[in-house]
C-alpha cells in the first residue's frame, strides 16, 4: 500500500516522434515498461523512474527542456548507461554546485541530468 501523504514528482517532456523516444529510452535507457502510448502521449517507467512525453511539432521545445533525476542509484545507472554509450563526454563529476553528476540527450534534444549529493551513496 502506498503512502497517500507521499508526493511524487513525474516530468512531461516534449517529443517530435513518441515512435522514436519510446524506442530510445526502452532501448538505451531500461524504462521498458509502456504504461500508457497514446497518439500523442506516452508514458514509460522502469523501477523508481518514470517520464511522461507529449507530442510537439516544434524540436526548440524539446532542445530547451531539461530534467534533473536525483538519487541513490545514480550510481548504478551511471555504470549501466557507461556501458551503452550514451552518456556527454563530461563523465559522472562533482560539479561547481556541489552535486556529482552525469548527462544523457536524447534523440530530440531533451537533456535528462542525473545527480546526486557527492557523499550520498547508499547502493
Amino acid at each position: 500500500m502506498s503512502d497517500p501523504t507521499e508526493i511524487t514528482v513525474l516530468p512531461v517532456l516534449p517529443s517530435v516522434n513518441l515512435a522514436e523516444t519510446r524506442a530510445f529510452y526502452t532501448e538505451k535507457l531500461g524504462l521498458s515498461e509502456v504504461v500508457h502510448e497514446h497518439e500523442n502521449y506516452l508514458i514509460l517507467r522502469r523501477p523508481g523512474l518514470e517520464l511522461h512525453f507529449w507530442l510537439t511539432d516544434d524540436k526548440s521545445l524539446c532542445e530547451r527542456t531539461s530534467v534533473y533525476i536525483r538519487g541513490g542509484g545514480i550510481d548504478a545507472l551511471y555504470a549501466e548507461y557507461e556501458m551503452r554509450d550514451i552518456l556527454h563526454p563530461q563523465g559522472f563529476a562533482e560539479r561547481a554546485w556541489g552535486m556529482k553528476e552525469f548527462y544523457i540527450s536524447d534523440p530530440h534534444g531533451n537533456l535528462l541530468r542525473f545527480g546526486r549529493i557527492p557523499d550520498d551513496v547508499k547502493e
